[in-house]
């Protein structure tokens, strides 16, 4: 075993990370689960009692999945969609949620792109829109006509969405949403961007109450702005595109958060309520130039112009875009995980498991890696590679799942854009 450590500079001050690379040896497999989405993005268990889940693909589609893999057709939010590239492109069906008492109640939650609402600026892209729905009371589909829209949120460009919900164990809805799209925090935005202005829902993670009769949501009065010269949906800010965010369902219950860096930077966050995570001030550990992204300035302020000071990430690793020969370039875009809970993998236990979408931007080669929380709180991370693929994960990797049993499930597919049906959910299994 061999750890590196690394000094790091943040802002001016020294601040030291574990990088522990080859680490000990896990040793897990990947199996294919279910096969033929375009590209997944959330997986949910349905509660049955038969290991049923729900997968959505973002083109807008959602299906039930039994244990065995078998695939039918469960909803289809398609007509409601803004137009989506077959390219590129980050919009779409980007979060699912079933409500906490779902069993009795058949409501669950979608965030999705829509058309732009017509009273969003004029030269914005598109509404991102949060909206409650109803199954069927057997469970086999969704109620079409039983929309009731939440929440929308305009959204100047087509990227930096973020989308993903999660109920806490409070009850309360979380939804991490992405700084507004383009580059640097900068364009169709106030001149401090959109992740350090309070008065905006984009670049943050919101918490708010969907049992509040008579409205479409309610604001829990312990949020950390209630009352405060800002939008009051905001449990943190400073992010620029958290994809994804996840409770552990263990521990502490923390809130884990994976933000997409620029060029340089990929970071894990524990998300604290009221936590300002610095962007566009920061990336990562470091200071941040809006004007040049690929050169951090050595030094930069240590907290947000409405004083408060800013929460460092549990992790980083450098972005081969900006470190192009730098043998700990990791990889190009960070994708959120899970804590281990389950019981298949021993060896996981207690760990962030999360991953890179890929090295590159034109080939299939995502990675794995795992966090562990050490003695001293301080957090080490390793790749790991699974015994079924001695050569490298070839493809995208888009999210993760976990079912009822707290295994975990992981999202790919083997194309940049969204054409085709290389969209294949592999669960972790033991070797």
């Amino acid at each position: 075993m061999k750890t590196k450590l690394i000094a790091l500079l943040a802002c001016g001050v020294p601040l030291w990370t574990s990088t522990t690379l080859g680490a000990e040896e896990i040793k897990f497999g990947v199996k294919a689960f279910a096969s033929g989405f375009v590209s997944p993005t959330a997986l949910v268990a349905l509660g049955d009692g038969d290991g049923t889940v729900l997968v959505a693909d973002q083109p807008g589609t959602i299906d039930r999945v039994s244990k065995d893999g078998t695939r039918a057709a469960f909803g289809d939010v398609r007509p409601r969609l803004t137009k989506i590239n077959e390219g590129f492109d980050e919009r779409g069906l980007l979060g699912l949620a079933l409500h906490p008492k779902f069993a009795e109640n058949h409501k669950l939650y979608v965030v999705y792109s829509a058309p732009k609402r017509p009273n969003a600026p004029e030269d914005f892209d598109h509404t991102m829109r949060l909206s409650e729905f109803v199954a069927t009371p057997d469970h086999k589909s969704l109620k079409g006509d039983s929309e009731r829209v939440l929440l929308q949120i305009d959204k100047p460009y087509f990227n930096h969405n973020g989308g993903v919900i999660q109920f806490g164990p409070d009850g309360m809805l979380y939804i991490a949403v992405g700084d507004g799209g383009n580059a640097n925090d900068e364009g169709k935005r106030p001149p401090q961007g959109n992740g350090q202005h309070l008065q905006t829902l984009l670049g943050k993670i919101l918490r708010i109450d969907i049992n509040t009769a008579g409205k479409p949501y309610g604001i829990p009065q312990d949020n950390p702005f209630v009352g405060k010269q800002a939008r009051p949906e905001i449990w943190a800010y400073g992010l620029r595109n958290p994809w994804r965010i996840a409770f552990d369902s263990g521990g502490n219950h923390e809130l884990f958060a994976a933000d997409v860096g620029q060029d340089a930077y990929e970071e894990v966050d524990i998300i604290k309520k009221g936590g300002n995570y610095g962007w566009n001030v920061r990336e990562g550990l470091h200071c941040f130039n809006p004007k040049d992204s690929t050169h951090a300035p050595d030094d930069c302020p240590k907290a947000g112009a409405n004083g408060d000071t800013f929460v460092d990430p549990i992790l980083e690793y450098k972005n081969s875009k900006a470190h192009q020969k730098d043998p700990d370039a990791q990889g190009t875009s960070i994708t959120g995980g899970f804590v281990y809970r389950g019981k298949a993998l021993p060896q996981l236990a207690g760990k962030y498991i999360f991953a890179d979408w890929s090295r590159a931007w034109v080939k299939p080669d995502g990675i794995l890696f795992a966090a562990t929380r050490g003695n001293d709180g301080k957090w080490s991370w390793q790749r790991i590679n699974p015994a079924t693929h001695p050569k490298g994960l070839e493809f995208y990797i888009t999210g993760f799942g976990e079912d009822a049993d707290k295994e975990l499930y992981l999202f790919t597919n083997n194309s940049n854009g969204l054409v085709g049906t290389t969209g294949t959910v592999y669960k972790l299994v033991p070797m």
